[in-house]
């Protein structure tokens, strides 16, 4: 399946990593253990204290005899006299002692390139063996030597990259079975999803090897692979395959994609950048598309955004069942509105003195809502969005990792911002999409991407559902915006069944807010984010519209 990308689940099964010396072939020379501790490096400080202090550039022959010193002892497997001349020696043994025994890497040939002056490439081949199976490895690396810190000798610098480009500080290598066995994922015709047709699935495609790879009857491989340290883990990496020794049997795993709404998906993200977008059914909470112009990370699934205006669907639900407006009351959006010391302005500074909801809603004018706070409860908003959407109950079961949306009880001015989707309120693509659906179905069907039949999971529920009369009402909002408000030139030709709500939410240090867009054409709805890309009915409303035009023709 190749190389594996970001996801939040982790394999629990690891190769062992077993402490003590080693002993390894480097250049065809057998080496025996050797002891990984000594004085020699606090003699040699106390040497250091009494000489002058080195400073200044570093001359071509210093980088020469530290970078020719270091590739020698590594190469000939002396990793003391290699971590001796790092600066942090104790990092060093550690990573290239686990190369050759937790990575069974052997048969090491360093060669240096060209320096440009302190920076020193160098390519590495080697063999990489495992239980009768072996494997050439080879890549490019390289590293810089600088001025130790107290006496100025030259020295690596070290970072786990020197040892290969993949590793982040606190990483390690290692060979073994993989923790999952690979998997043949299909797509709701029976076509193979593959990275070449569809390249936004890498981090789906890993997300079902992990959950499905075993239970879809496949048998692990063995391979070469990064295993992730405490800083990685935070950052939310995964294990990565650097060398597949063999690739173990697939097991198979259909899912709900939609090949032609899928291809389509990947096209319509290439067309703005950091863009995200998902296509589902509502009637049912099958994924038909899922895609992302930038592939590291899976926004439209995993990301945690302020989704701006496209809250207002949740905090219209709630207004409507309080009984607090209707659509078609009176309803002014004055230019700024005060509360708990915070002064909240509309976009542009427009103001709707007599108008209605619905037409404040269309507008997305922000204190239109915000000017309810007073009449609201700090957890309102989150007991809607948990109760009648499922949101913000981290119990969303899709087949691959989600993040399930945020909605934190707050208070004052922070309450306030979340009625408009800023504040603490964090979502994504899946679930504005998620909301919407469940706006035009009339009640919560968790989305998903591989059917609960193929392994028995059990899928999330809201505990209540809307009535039809607040459904009616949402509904009428946001077809009004889809024809006369800020979704209009984006959902242009799509009517009559159709509603659509736009967002913007600004985000500290983006010069452009974060631009969103969700809406349903029957029974298809879609919903995207376009990163700093300025308003949702600009950004993102196109690509939603395609794809919802394209799926109603299908």
């Amino acid at each position: 399946m190749g190389k594996r990308r970001r996801v939040v689940e982790r394999r629990t099964k690891r190769p062992a990593v077993i402490g003590g010396v080693i002993a390894v072939v480097v250049g065809g020379v057998g080496l025996g253990g050797y002891a990984l501790y000594g004085g020699g490096a606090a003699d040699a400080a106390s040497k250091a204290a009494s000489k002058p202090v080195k400073t200044g550039p570093l001359s071509a022959t210093e980088v020469q005899t530290t970078a020719r010193t270091f590739l020698t002892s590594w190469q000939q497997g002396k990793v003391p006299q290699a971590a001796a001349v790092t600066d942090d020696a104790k990092a060093c043994v550690r990573l290239l002692t686990g190369y050759a025994k937790d990575a069974h890497i052997t048969g090491v040939k360093l060669t240096e390139g060209t320096r440009t002056g302190a920076k020193v490439p160098f390519s590495v081949k080697a063999t990489v063996s495992y239980k009768g199976v072996s494997k050439p490895l080879s890549y490019d690396s390289s590293f810089s030597v600088v001025r130790r810190t107290g006496d100025g000798e030259p020295v690596v610098n070290w970072h786990a990259a020197v040892v290969h480009p993949d590793l982040a500080d606190g990483d390690t290598l290692a060979t073994g079975e993989s923790g999952a066995p690979p998997i043949k994922a299909l797509d709701r015709d029976g076509g193979e999803i593959t990275t070449s047709k569809y390249p936004s699935l890498g981090t789906v495609l890993d997300g079902l090897r992990e959950k499905f790879g075993k239970k879809a009857g496949g048998k692990a491989g063995v391979e070469l692979r990064v295993v992730r340290g405490a800083a990685s883990e935070k950052a939310k990496l995964s294990d990565k395959t650097v060398l597949e020794l063999s690739k173990g049997t697939p097991g198979t795993v259909k899912t709900t994609l939609s090949p032609t709404l899928q291809a389509a998906a990947e096209k319509q993200v290439t067309t703005q950048k950091n863009a995200s977008v998902v296509v589902m059914r509502p009637s049912t909470g099958e994924i038909y598309a899922v895609a992302n112009s930038s592939h590291g990370f899976n926004v439209a699934f995993q990301g945690s955004l302020a989704p701006g205006s496209t809250m207002k669907i949740v905090t219209s639900t709630m207004l409507f069942e309080k009984g607090l407006i209707t659509p078609d009351a009176s309803h002014p959006c004055p230019k700024t509105y005060k509360l708990a010391g915070w002064t909240f302005h509309n976009d542009d500074d427009s103001e709707i003195k007599k108008g209605t909801f619905k037409m404040a809603f269309g507008a997305s004018c922000n204190n239109a809502f915000i000017n309810f706070a007073p009449k609201l409860s700090n957890s309102d908003l989150t007991t809607e969005a948990q109760q009648v959407y499922g949101l913000g109950m981290n119990n969303w079961a899709i087949g691959v990792p989600t993040f399930d949306g945020s909605v934190p009880v707050q208070s004052g001015a922070q309450m306030g911002a979340s009625l408009i989707g800023q504040g603490g309120v964090r979502m994504n693509p899946l679930n504005m999409a998620s909301v919407a659906s469940t706006v035009e179905a009339g009640t919560f069907h968790q989305p998903y991407l591989v059917s609960p039949t193929v392994d028995n999971r059990t899928l999330a529920k809201a505990s209540r559902t809307m009535s039809a009369k607040t459904q009616s009402e949402l509904k009428e909002v946001m077809q009004y915006t889809a024809a006369y408000g800020t979704a209009a030139k984006a959902m242009a030709g799509l009517g009559p069944d159709y509603g659509a709500k736009t967002g913007s939410a600004e985000v500290d240090g983006q010069k452009k807010p974060n631009g969103w867009f969700t809406a349903y054409k029957g029974d298809l709805v879609g919903a995207g984010v376009v990163q700093a890309g300025g308003h949702g009915g600009d950004t993102a409303g196109p690509i939603v519209a395609a794809l919802l035009k394209l799926g109603s023709s299908l």
